[in-house]
């Protein structure tokens, strides 16, 4: 005879193995489940990648994207300039899930020119330990030796060296249309929305938006899709964290210290204090065609990883228009100056000028360089160049990923 209290036993022990394996059938559902979304994240990932090396193989031309009838995701891509950039915005989805990324994307460099120093000045002097790694085009194919020091003058030279014209390539027409404007859509900055404090961040799928800033611009955030305009200068504190932004004004100032990834464009001169870094892709960048002077300084200890442009003045205006680098800093691209350049520190990239100049405590020299080094050899074939030219483009690949 059963006792009544073990067939209780028996009740609670059957609830709770049918509770265990109800269990067991959840987690084993929702395991499939996410398996499931993983899956298809994966997918979506994928094809968000296939979609991008299609663009860049079509060479950022628009195009249609057939469906992926196995998976049943779709794709789709845009281009749009952004500043000198030019950015990719690329789109999978499926139902409700979407994976999107943005890119900045370019032709790959194929410039070799160490040097381009235009025909109608005399020919090219160097003082102490001066490296030229790449073809140069010279006003002669014989570089001078100057005595303006006590060091050992020595001289490395590898590549052609060929007679140059008298004016410098044409600059990238896109350069100039900055100045006339860009797209955007102006804004108060207390009208955006900051996702946390101090930090203002705007998504490239977004319009650009336009920002009147004061002069001094410090301990505040922006990254993404803003300009950051000014009528009459921008100081950047050090303080500031810019990322991937533009600067427009007549004079823009970057305080000592400072670091980050900008586009800045001015009319009248920019500079840059001692051990400033400006991440890759950053451009400084000066037009002026007035007769007003107008300047680039770099100062000691400065790394800059992108392009320096000078340009817009006519060949008798050169002597109104400069570039001045001061010593143990860094050029990691390409550097364009319609003026005169003086030039103390390295460049891995090219280097294009009408004219260098070097200054010393006793006096100052035409078409000088000392102690410095210009090799394109140490710009890697994946590095993407700012474009300075609007040459044929073959290639295309990325910059950065924004998003």
């Amino acid at each position: 005879m059963v006792k009544a209290h073990s067939l209780l036993y028996a009740i609670y022990v059957c609830l709770i193995v049918s509770i265990i394996c109800g269990a067991l059938l959840y987690f084993s559902n929702l395991y499939n489940q996410l398996n499931l979304y993983y899956n298809l994240q994966e997918e979506l990932y994928i094809q968000n990648q296939s979609v991008l090396n299609f663009a860049l193989g079509n060479k950022m031309v628009s195009a249609d994207i057939e469906k992926d009838e196995n998976s049943g995701i779709e794709g789709s891509y845009e281009t749009k300039p952004y500043g000198l950039l030019s950015l990719v915005l690329v789109q999978s989805y499926i139902s409700n899930d979407t994976v999107s990324s943005v890119h900045f994307a370019g032709a790959r460099n194929l410039d070799k020119n160490a040097v381009y120093l235009t025909n109608f000045s005399k020919s090219l002097f160097y003082s102490g330990s001066v490296k030229l790694i790449g073809n140069n085009q010279l006003p002669s194919t014989f570089i001078e030796t100057s005595y303006i020091n006590n060091d050992l003058n020595k001289l490395t030279a590898e590549g052609k060296i060929t007679i140059s014209e008298t004016q410098l390539p044409e600059v990238n027409p896109e350069f100039k249309k900055i100045f006339q404007g860009l797209k955007s859509e102006k804004t108060k900055l207390s009208d955006i929305e900051k996702p946390k404090d101090s930090l203002y961040y705007n998504s490239f799928f977004n319009t650009t938006k336009e920002i009147e800033v004061q002069s001094n611009l410090g301990n505040i955030i922006f990254k993404g899709n803003f300009i950051l305009r000014s009528g009459d200068s921008i100081r950047v504190k050090k303080n500031t964290v810019l990322e991937d932004v533009i600067l427009i004004a007549p004079k823009i100032t970057f305080e000592a210290g400072f670091r980050g990834t900008v586009q800045a464009f001015a009319t009248k001169g920019i500079e840059l204090e001692e051990k400033v870094t400006l991440n890759y892709p950053s451009v400084i960048c000066v037009y002026n065609e007035s007769e007003t002077e107008s300047k680039i300084k770099i100062k000691k200890e400065c790394q800059i990883t992108g392009a320096v442009v000078l340009f817009g003045n006519t060949n008798n205006l050169i002597d109104k228009n400069t570039i001045e680098i001061d010593e143990d800093g860094l050029l990691f691209g390409d550097l364009y100056c319609s003026g005169k350049l003086m030039l103390k520190s390295n460049v891995y990239g090219s280097v294009y000028t009408n004219r260098f100049f070097l200054k010393t405590a006793a006096s100052s020299y035409d078409n000088m360089i000392s102690n410095i080094e210009i090799n394109t050899g140490k710009r890697p074939d994946y590095f993407i160049s700012i474009p300075l030219f609007n040459t044929q483009k073959t290639t295309y690949g990325v910059i950065k990923k924004v998003l």
